[in-house]
């Protein structure tokens, strides 16, 4: 009885507290609540204010009146979007009005979010149709789309003329902002990897570009393939661009570790044993000393000089401590496709790159990385476009001495000129030479044989890489065109013969030499008279 009474006395105290704690929460509430003016939060009117509700009236009427004006502000932003959607649009459909294509019929312009997906997918698509991730059947040679190479300062390209030089800086603004460009996106895509971005990475910049190739096929784009130094010295970055006639995307970024890529150089030769010495030199300073991951695999035909070309071999081996070499003896008669397919397939290791090469080349360490760079088993196989050496006797016959070799093999106009109609220089790796069917044996004697797998090679599903390479030469011997070859190899050995011999200019002199003789002495008698 007595707790009974003490709890209803108790009662009213802690429904008391209860209706103060309520009230106190309230409060806080409304304060923190409370809508701020633009400088200063408004006041809260006081519950017995006789203002309590204008004020309350005017907070809603401010707030009202803020989302109206945000509201209003979205409706003017929307506006503008659209219309400038709309613009795009228009333009769209003007350029495709100006040049229909087949895209036209997948742009829905009264949709214009997914005309500009379709627009994107179709960028997307040109990737795929140019010969990119593989190579496309061709009819011939003439239709195989050449690259054109590149470096920071030069651009060593096949199509010369009056004004045009198989070496140049670029004059035209367009195709140096061009490259500029690439290089730069190259670049930032380097120093911008995808992956863990806090992971510490070699900051990339443009002086650690080695060189780059770029080919147009001109209803698709331009494709780029650049290579810069990687983390140690025989490992690479490369980067795969294409311009679908637009912005530069992407292709591919990867890792190119060539440390342990050995190449076989195969050398048919008969006799001239002079000229393999001349090609041992090069070799041991390019081939054994600054790159040593290399094999030769010479193949000699007959027995005459044999001797003299075998001690050659071996002194180099001694001297240099170079043991990869093959020497392989046919008594037969010279036939370089033959020799170049017994070297091939006589290799035994495991899969190799093979560079077919001749006695009167002239290779550095630089090239035969890219022999490494743009060879890739089942997908891609190389064929340089060397620079061919004029003869030094009419290029230096107004100077009291021809320049030693080294200062000869430089790439102008009065120099030399791209071998483009040579095939016989080539990378590859021996698995694709032997799947393509190597040499056509049938082929006796110089030319042809070349031209032979080539053609076999554009007629496979493998690309082709053919550029023009500063590091691989061709040195001037005087050319003989024997009696037994058939027309058609007598004839491209004398135009070959004609061509190696000096410029248009060069030889325009040589032609015209008694009338500028002549002129000169006209000039000096006119000149007594006088």
């Amino acid at each position: 009885m007595m707790l009974r009474r003490g709890f209803i006395l108790f009662l009213p105290r802690l429904v008391g507290l209860l209706v103060v704690a309520c009230c106190s929460v309230s409060i806080v509430y409304m304060l923190a609540c409370t809508p701020k003016g633009n400088n200063q939060q408004l006041a809260l009117p006081r519950v017995h204010s006789p203002t309590a509700k204008e004020g309350y009236e005017a907070i809603l009427h401010q707030r009202e009146e803020q989302h109206r004006n945000y509201i209003t502000s979205l409706k003017k932003k929307i506006a503008q979007l659209k219309a400038e959607l709309q613009g795009r649009s228009k333009q769209l459909k003007n350029v495709q009005d100006q040049y229909p294509d087949p895209l036209d019929s997948r742009l829905d312009h009264s949709n214009p979010e997914k005309a500009q997906a379709n627009l994107l997918a179709f960028l997307h698509s040109q990737i795929n149709k140019a010969e990119v991730h593989s190579g496309v059947k061709l009819s011939t040679e003439y239709a195989a789309v050449p690259f054109e190479s590149f470096t920071l300062q030069k651009v060593y390209q096949l199509e010369t003329g009056l004004t045009r030089h198989p070496e140049e800086k670029p004059v035209r603004k367009d195709k140096r902002d061009e490259l500029v460009e690439v290089i730069e996106l190259a670049v930032g895509s380097l120093n911008n990897p995808e992956g863990d971005k806090n992971a510490k990475h070699h900051v990339y910049t443009a002086s650690d570009f080695v060189e780059g190739i770029y080919r147009t096929e001109k209803d698709k784009g331009t494709l780029y393939e650049l290579t810069f130094k990687g983390d140690t010295k025989h490992q690479f970055k490369k980067i795969v661009l294409f311009r679908p006639f637009g912005p530069v995307m992407e292709v591919k970024n990867e890792n190119v570790n060539m440390a342990d890529t050995l190449i076989n150089v195969i050398v048919p030769l008969a006799k001239r044993a002079s000229k393999f010495r001349q090609f041992m030199q090069n070799f041991r300073e390019m081939g054994i000393q600054q790159d040593g991951r290399i094999h030769l695999t010479v193949v000699y035909f007959g027995k005459e000089q044999m001797n003299e070309v075998k001690s050659i071999l071996e002194n180099t081996s001694k001297s240099a401590d170079f043991k990869n070499f093959t020497f392989i003896q046919l008594n037969e008669e010279f036939s370089r496709g033959k020799g170049l397919d017994i070297g091939a397939r006589f290799w035994k290791g495991n899969n190799v790159v093979l560079f077919f090469c001749d006695v009167d080349i002239y290779f550095t360490a630089e090239f035969l990385n890219s022999c490494r760079l743009n060879t890739q088993p089942g997908k891609k196989v190389f064929y340089p476009v060397l620079f061919s050496q004029y003869n030094p006797s009419i290029i230096y016959g107004h100077h009291d001495s021809i320049p030693s070799l080294d200062q000869q093999l430089i790439i102008k106009k009065e120099t030399g000129f791209w071998r483009d109609f040579g095939f016989g220089m080539t990378c590859q790796y021996r698995s694709d030479f032997i799947n393509i069917g190597g040499f056509d044996l049938e082929i006796k004697g110089w030319g042809g044989e070349d031209v032979h797998l080539y053609r076999k090679y554009l007629h496979s599903n493998l690309i082709v890489i053919r550029t023009p390479v500063r590091g691989l030469f061709h040195l001037w011997h005087e050319k003989q065109c024997p009696d037994e070859l058939t027309p058609e190899q007598y004839k491209m050995c004398m135009q070959s013969k004609a061509m190696n011999e000096a410029s248009h200019g060069q030889l325009g002199m040589l032609v015209f030499k008694q009338e500028i003789e002549a002129h000169l002495h006209k000039q000096k008698l006119s000149g007594k008279k006088t």
